[in-house]
């Protein structure tokens, strides 16, 4: 039987695994609702396609659902496992993509909704310059700062997620914003509406 959906907001994620595990659905709805939009802003960025991002989040998801029934409560954080899964796969697919020559810029930007068409002009530019400046990033530099500051995580978490120590996660996100800092400077103007 489904547990109502406002008691299962109140549940952490590795009890809503759990209740799933278990066949509760409401649990699922939850943890996809908590986590999906956080992945998919993740992945969108590392792949520079919306599309291509929700499908390797939809892949990531059934993945979680499938080791649900094994799953261990207090190892990993299943946010961490999610985006070390998201991580993996916006790898596969952008070395597949460098096998064919195709690269970030190449990609089209999805669409801001943002309202007023001045603040969606402004909006735009600013995240066409902060991609453009992240894609001429190392692939593990652009790792480190889109995950520690766009998506906000703990540098524990992105270790694991990356599988690298912590003192690598500050060292990567140290560089990363360096070198950000030096390709968005020509841009400060535009980035400071």
């Amino acid at each position: 039987m489904d547990m109502a959906l406002d008691q299962s907001d109140q549940l952490d994620d590795d009890a809503l695994i759990v209740l799933f595990a278990n066949g509760d659905g409401a649990a699922a709805q939850t943890l996809t609702a908590r986590l999906s939009p956080v992945a998919l802003s993740f992945a969108r960025r590392m792949l520079g396609d919306l599309a291509e991002a929700e499908d390797v989040v939809q892949d990531a998801m059934l993945r979680l659902w499938k080791v649900a029934p094994e799953w261990r409560p207090g190892e990993a954080k299943p946010a961490t496992w999610l985006y070390r899964v998201v991580n993996n796969l916006c790898i596969d697919r952008l070395r597949k993509r460098q096998k064919v020559s195709v690269g970030l810029d190449d990609m089209a930007e999805p669409p801001d909704p943002t309202p007023s068409v001045e603040a969606r002009m402004i909006e735009t530019d600013r995240l066409a310059a902060l991609d453009a400046a992240l894609s001429q990033l190392p692939e593990r530099q652009r790792q480190a700062v889109i995950l520690r500051h766009i998506e906000g995580q703990a540098n524990p978490d992105i270790a694991q997620v990356m599988e690298i120590s912590v003192e690598a996660v500050e060292s990567l996100t140290a560089r990363g914003k360096r070198t950000l800092a030096k390709l968005l400077t020509s841009q400060k103007e535009e980035l400071s509406s």
